[in-house]
């Protein structure tokens, strides 16, 4: 008598590719699922506590690595609470600072070979489920050239500008080229779904693309490349863009028209409801252009993916997320019906 056994099916592998306050959203509810999560962590950050930290210490800026530690981590809650606490102290050093950007910038010193193997090292210590890779070794500067032709360096000065933005680019430290870690490109050449964002267009996401390794790999994957569009237009960044103009704005910066699936937010929200003081830089809701998606050759899920709390406007991250596993097991000739 033969038997016959059912092939299990691996979770599925997918690289999420951002940074700032959308990424742990997506990785939180990420590890609800049954997938393979690598998280690729922008370097260029040059604000905050991780600002002073890359100027005094030199490594790369770890507040947004330490968000997806956080996010990813299996420590009970109060040690990650504990790893996120930021010291209110009026001492001149301490003050902003939050602990584990002061533990990841203690162990890249210790390690003495990069930010890299030290994220590993932490991530075991706390215990996380899936892959951290901050995009780089080294700390990279964004710069940026805007509508009405002037330049800037750094991530910081760019966002507050409050100006059009053409194009940006990253540069190293140093003289050499920028360059991803090879885990970053090994990771997404396997992967069976790229997710961007969501994040900042020209702060968050593209300063991963536009390292030359990284953007030709994204382009290369037989992965299904996704991106997430902002439910709100940004200052000096998306003003009035659509979400049809964020994904040309994707697709000008590595030549092709790379992105297979948009996930658009279609839910309106609250008039009044967003705190415009605290929240200065978003404006207002993202338009819909379905048709210029379509000629881009995208694919568009369309659904109520709003998350309303503190008078701020957010991603869903569970629903987002179910969305995306859902995909995991969609043949890409699939469309559905609001893009009809």
């Amino acid at each position: 008598m033969t038997f016959y056994t059912k092939a299990k099916r691996r979770p599925p592998r997918i690289v999420v590719i951002g940074g700032g306050t959308g990424l742990p959203v997506i990785l939180r509810a990420f590890r609800q699922q049954k997938a393979e999560i690598t998280a690729v962590v922008t370097v260029a950050d040059d604000g905050g506590s991780s600002g002073v930290i890359r100027d005094f210490i030199n490594v790369v800026p770890p507040g947004d690595i330490r968000n997806v530690l956080a996010a990813l981590s299996n420590l009970p809650e109060i040690y990650k609470k504990i790893f996120q606490y930021r010291f209110d102290s009026q001492d001149k050093f301490f003050s902003g600072h939050a602990i584990g950007n002061l533990i990841i910038a203690a162990l890249s010193e210790m390690n003495g070979d990069g930010i890299f193997n030290a994220v590993q090292e932490l991530a075991k210590m706390m215990k996380v489920d899936g892959h951290i890779y901050p995009v780089s070794n080294e700390p990279l500067v964004l710069n940026a050239v805007f509508k009405d032709g002037t330049q800037l360096s750094g991530e910081s000065e760019i966002s507050a500008a409050g100006k059009m933005i053409e194009r940006v680019w990253v540069t190293a430290a140093t003289n050499k080229r920028p360059a991803a870690v090879p885990e970053v490109i090994d990771a997404i050449l396997h992967a069976d779904q790229i997710v961007l964002g969501p994040g900042s267009l020209f702060t968050s996401i593209l300063p991963n693309l536009m390292i030359s390794n990284v953007g030709a790999a994204v382009c290369q994957t037989q992965a299904e490349v996704v991106y997430i569009c902002n439910i709100m237009t940004q200052k000096g960044e998306t003003e009035h863009f659509s979400d049809a103009d964020h994904v040309r704005v994707l697709n000008r910066h590595l030549g092709k028209n790379f992105i297979d699936t948009v996930l658009v937010n279609t839910q309106p929200v609250p008039h009044d409801y967003l705190d415009h003081q605290k929240y200065d830089e978003y404006l207002y809701q993202v338009k819909h252009d379905f048709n210029g998606l379509r000629a881009q050759g995208c694919r568009v899920i369309s659904d109520n993916f709003l998350e309303l709390r503190g008078h701020g406007v957010f991603h869903n991250g569970n629903q987002v997320v179910d969305e995306l596993m859902k995909l995991t097991s969609r043949p890409l000739s699939w469309i559905d019906d609001e893009f009809n």
